[in-house]
């Protein structure tokens, strides 16, 4: 996570953090760090669902959503819902699996089995473009920001070739 979003007083919001990152932010006593995970799988304060997220509106400077969307059917509602908690100048970091073209998604794919062959995991429900990505944020009311990163320069990110990360604002 980039120090350009961790900000004094902020007010963060991690979807499924990895446990690095937790305990990176969790140790910041210059941040309010919050995470959250609905499976149980991650380590988590709450346990959101994210579309419905079981907060005020504009509570958090930075939301951060790392492969979620994928995995979320109605990610409308979920982009709806990330718009509504995050502040007015705040930051949504976003990244998931990316394809050329458009977004694929077949709801009518439901076993683990099919998901993988469609998907490319068991529990991914569509694969996003990043300009189909882009839209539907947008349409959600975000300004987005593509910031691609490559091994080379960036690596102390942790980022994997030619990784592309959304940076949503409000």
């Amino acid at each position: 996570m980039s120090l350009e979003f961790i900000k004094p007083g902020a007010q963060v919001l991690d979807f499924s953090p990895s446990r690095s990152l937790y305990r990176t932010l969790k140790q910041n006593t210059a941040i309010a760090y919050a995470s959250t995970d609905l499976s149980g799988d991650f380590i988590s304060d709450f346990q959101y669902d994210i579309t419905t997220i079981a907060a005020e509106d504009e509570q958090y400077d930075l939301v951060v959503c790392y492969h979620i969307l994928e995995h979320i059917e109605r990610d409308h509602k979920a982009m709806q819902e990330l718009y509504r908690v995050l502040k007015k100048g705040g930051v949504c970091v976003i990244q998931t699996p990316f394809k050329e073209g458009t977004i694929y998604e077949d709801y009518s794919v439901k076993s683990e089995a099919d998901r993988l062959i469609h998907f490319g995991q068991k529990d991914h429900v569509r694969i996003y473009s990043v300009n189909g990505l882009v839209d539907r944020l947008t349409q959600s009311g975000f300004t987005v920001d593509v910031r691609y990163y490559n091994e080379a320069v960036d690596n102390y990110f942790g980022f994997k070739p030619s990784e592309k990360v959304l940076v949503c604002t409000k």
